[in-house]
């Protein structure tokens, strides 16, 4: 089962988080509760941006693969900086992905 982060207002009833939802430092809901319809109003009236949920591993590329692809395709344009700031964001969306 993989991971994927979602914004609150794309969550359903019976989604089942990954990570527990935290505000500050206090858990709100753990890892592994299954979303009830009141449990997702409660998370949008704390403004609460995204959560992650249990979503099916849709990777059909290996990871290692998928940066050795990022490297190839960003390999003319290492001298230049707001590329490499893209590269970088794309590599950490990567991570995430595969997490």
């Amino acid at each position: 089962m993989g991971m994927l982060k979602i914004s609150v207002d794309k969550i359903e009833p019976g989604m089942k988080l990954r990570k527990s939802v935290t505000k500050g430092d206090m858990v709100l809901l753990n890892e592994g509760t299954e979303l009830t319809e009141y449990m997702i109003i409660k998370i949008r009236n704390m403004d609460i941006e995204n959560v992650y949920i249990d979503a099916p591993s849709q990777h059909s590329i290996p990871k290692e693969e998928m940066l050795a692809q990022l490297d190839m395709r960003f390999k003319n344009v290492e001298n230049k900086p707001y590329m490499n700031l893209l590269k970088k964001l794309v590599r950490e969306h990567i991570e995430v992905l595969y997490e």
